[in-house]
C-alpha cells in the first residue's frame, strides 16, 4: 500500500480517540451502546496501528451493536472503518461494497455537519480504492465529490482538503495526464495557510509533483524538488512520508546512471521502510535489485519475491479472516436472536404469573380490608353504644349526687345547725354566773360551739355549691387517653378550662368529641412514630378549642392522601358546625386544632 493512501486517512479521524485509558474500563459495568463505543474507540486505535485484523474485529463488533439499535450514522462510520481496513488489506472489492452500503445509511439521514463529513471521508476512501485498480476516471470522480462536501464543511479542513487535492494529482500523475498534476499541485502551493500549518501535506505534494515532472521527462528543477521535500521531512521529523521520496531519488540517478546517489537512497528507503510498513519495504527492495548489478541484484530481487508472495498469502489469509469473522458474528447474531426469543418468553410468562398472583393477592387484600372495615365500623357503633350509657349513667349518678348533697347541706343547716345555736343560747343564758372560773369555762364551750357551727356552715355550703358539674366528661377523657397511651406507649398531657361548661353542651357533641380525640390518637399511633401527646382544651368566645400536638415525624398536608379515619374526623367536624386545621412539617410533629361552637 501506498504512502499516499496511508496519510490520507490521518486526518480523517484524528479526534476520534479521546483518551487510551478508556479502552481498559471494564465493559460489564457499561450500557450497550457505551461498549460499542468502546469497541469503535479500540477499532480506530488498531486501525491508526496498522493491525487492519484486529481493528476489523472490533469494528465488526460495534457494528452489531450499532444494527441492534438501529443506530445508522454510528453503524456508517463504523462501515467506514472497516471499508478502510479493507482497502489497507488490498480488498478493494470488499471495501468498495462497504464504503456504498454506509454511503447508502448516510443518505437516509438528515444532513448535518457529521454526516456530510463521513461521506467526504468515504468518498475520498473509494477515490484510493479505484485508483489502486487503475480506473482512474471513476477515481478522479470521487475525489471530486469528496473535495466538494469537504469545502463545504464547517470547520477547519484545510489538511483533509490538501490531502485529497494531493490524491488527485497523484491519479493524474498515474493516469499521465501530467499537465492536471500540476494545476492540482498549484492549487496546494497557492494555499500559503496549509503549507505553514501542515507541512507533511505539502511534502507529499511536492513529492508527487516532482515525480510527475520526472515521469514526464522535464528535468529541470530536478533533484531540487526531491531535496526540498527531503529536507522538510528532516525538520518535521517525518520519517515515514521521506520513504516515498529517496525511492523516487534512487529512481531519478539510476536513470542518469549515477549508481552511487541511486544506491544510497534506494538502501536509505529500505531501511526506513523496514520500520513501518511491508509494501514500502517491498518496493525498496524492487529498486535495489534494479540499481545493483550482479549477485547482489539477484540476492534482492529473491527477498523481494519472497516478500511479495508472504505479502499476498497474507493478504489473502486476512480476506478470508474477515469473511470467517462475518460468518461467525452473523452465527453468534442468530444464536443471539435465539436466545433473546427464548428469554422474551420467559420474561412474558414470568410477567403474566407475577400479575396473576399480584391480581389475585389483590382480591384477597381487598377482602379483608372490607371485612376488618366491617368489623371496625361495628366496633364503633358498639363503642358509640357504650359511651352513650355511660353518659346517660355517669348524667343519673350526678343528678343522685346533687340531690343527696342537697339533702345532706338541708340537714345540716335545718337540723343540726338549729340544735347547735340552741346549745349556744343555752350557754349564753348561764353566763350570769359571775365565777372566774364559770366565766371561763363557758366561753370555751362558746368558742369551741362557734367553731363547730363554721364548719358545719362551711360544709354545708360547699355541698350545696354544684363545683364538679361537668367533670364527669373530662373524667371519661382522661380514662380514654389513659388507655390509648399505654396501649401505644405514649406519654401525654392533658390540660382543661374549667370555663368550660359541659352541662350546657349535648352528648351529641361531646360524643364527636371523643370519637376525633380516640381517632387522632389512633393515627398518632400508626402514623407518626411519636412518644408524647400534649390534649388541651381552651375555652374561646362561646367556642371550645381543642388542640392535640404530637412530637412525631409530621408530613407533608398538601400531599397526603384522605384516608378513612381524616374522611371520619371531618365528618365528625361537620355534624358539630365546626372547624378542624393540620398543621405538620416533616420532622417537627403535627398539631391538630379543633374549634365547636357550644350552642
Amino acid at each position: 500500500m501506498s504512502i499516499d493512501f496511508l496519510n490520507a486517512q490521518i486526518d480523517e479521524n484524528l479526534q476520534k480517540i479521546d483518551s487510551i485509558k478508556s479502552l481498559t474500563e471494564n465493559f460489564e459495568t457499561r450500557d450497550s451502546t457505551s461498549i460499542a463505543e468502546e469497541y469503535y474507540k479500540i477499532g480506530e486505535f488498531y486501525r491508526y496501528s496498522l493491525v487492519s485484523d484486529s481493528a476489523y474485529f472490533y469494528f465488526q463488533k460495534a457494528e452489531k451493536v450499532y444494527r441492534k439499535f438501529n443506530n445508522k450514522f454510528k453503524t456508517a462510520a463504523t462501515l467506514y472503518g472497516i471499508a478502510v481496513c479493507q482497502t489497507y488489506d488490498k480488498d478493494y472489492t470488499g471495501s468498495e461494497s462497504t464504503s456504498i452500503e454506509a454511503i447508502t445509511l448516510l443518505e437516509s439521514l438528515k444532513k448535518s455537519n457529521n454526516v456530510v463529513k463521513y461521506k467526504a471521508f468515504i468518498y475520498n476512501n473509494l477515490g484510493i480504492v479505484f485508483d489502486e485498480l487503475e480506473q482512474f476516471d471513476q477515481a478522479i470522480k470521487y475525489f471530486e465529490l469528496s473535495l466538494k462536501l469537504k469545502k463545504s464543511l464547517e470547520g477547519d479542513f484545510e489538511r483533509s482538503k490538501g490531502l485529497t487535492l494531493n490524491n488527485m494529482l497523484k491519479v493524474y500523475r498515474r493516469s499521465g495526464n501530467y499537465d492536471l498534476a500540476i494545476k492540482k499541485y498549484n492549487q496546494i502551493f497557492d494555499n500559503k495557510k496549509l503549507i505553514q500549518e501542515h507541512p507533511e501535506v505539502y511534502v507529499l505534494a511536492l513529492g508527487n509533483y516532482a515525480n510527475t515532472l520526472y515521469l514526464s521527462k522535464n528535468y529541470e528543477e530536478l533533484p531540487g524538488l526531491y531535496l526540498k521535500a527531503l529536507r522538510i521531512s528532516d525538520s518535521i521529523n517525518d520519517k515515514y512520508n521521506s520513504i516515498i521520496i529517496h525511492q523516487h531519488l534512487a529512481e531519478y540517478y539510476n536513470d542518469l546512471n549515477q549508481k552511487d546517489s541511486a544506491k544510497y537512497y534506494a538502501y536509505q528507503a529500505k531501511e526506513i521502510s523496514e520500520l513501518y510498513n511491508n509494501d514500502d519495504l517491498l518496493k525498496s527492495l524492487l529498486i535495489i535489485s534494479k540499481v545493483e548489478s550482479g549477485d547482489i541484484a539477484t540476492e534482492y530481487l529473491k527477498e523481494y519475491i519472497k516478500l511479495s508472495d508472504s505479502l499476498q498469502k497474507s493478504e489473502r489469509l486476512k480476506r478470508d479472516k474477515f469473511a470467517r469473522i462475518r460468518f461467525e458474528t452473523n452465527k453468534i447474531e442468530q444464536e443471539n436472536i435465539k436466545i433473546a426469543k427464548e428469554r422474551l418468553w420467559l420474561l412474558i410468562i414470568s410477567i403474566v404469573l407475577v400479575l396473576a398472583s399480584f391480581l389475585l393477592y389483590l382480591v384477597i387484600s381487598q377482602r379483608n380490608k372490607n371485612k376488618e372495615l366491617q368489623f371496625i365500623q361495628k366496633q364503633q357503633e358498639t363503642n358509640e353504644e357504650i359511651y352513650n350509657l355511660m353518659l346517660s349513667q355517669n348524667e343519673s349518678i350526678e343528678e343522685a349526687r346533687t340531690l343527696e348533697k342537697k339533702r345532706i347541706s338541708e340537714e345540716l343547716h335545718d337540723g343540726v345547725l338549729g340544735r347547735l345555736f340552741g346549745t349556744r343560747l343555752s350557754l349564753d343564758s348561764l353566763n350570769m354566773n359571775n365565777s372566774a372560773e364559770a366565766i371561763k369555762t363557758r366561753e370555751q364551750y362558746i368558742d369551741e360551739l362557734k367553731t363547730i357551727e363554721e364548719d358545719i356552715r362551711k360544709v354545708s355550703h360547699e355541698l350545696n355549691t354544684d363545683f364538679v358539674s361537668g367533670s364527669g366528661f373530662i373524667d371519661i377523657i382522661k380514662t380514654l387517653i389513659e388507655t390509648q397511651s399505654i396501649a401505644y406507649k405514649l406519654s401525654y398531657e392533658l390540660n382543661h378550662d374549667d370555663a368550660i361548661t359541659w352541662d350546657s353542651v349535648t352528648n351529641k357533641k361531646k360524643i364527636h368529641i371523643y370519637r376525633i380525640i380516640q381517632e387522632t390518637l389512633h393515627n398518632i399511633y400508626k402514623h407518626a412514630s411519636a412518644t408524647h401527646v400534649s390534649i388541651s382544651f381552651r375555652l374561646k368566645k362561646n367556642v371550645i378549642c381543642l388542640f392535640i400536638a404530637d412530637d412525631g415525624s409530621g408530613f407533608d398536608v398538601n400531599k397526603v392522601r384522605s384516608g378513612i379515619g381524616l374522611k371520619n374526623i371531618n365528618s365528625r367536624i361537620k355534624e358539630i358546625n365546626g372547624t378542624i386545621d393540620i398543621i405538620s412539617e416533616k420532622k417537627l410533629g403535627t398539631n391538630v386544632i379543633i374549634e365547636a361552637p357550644i350552642p
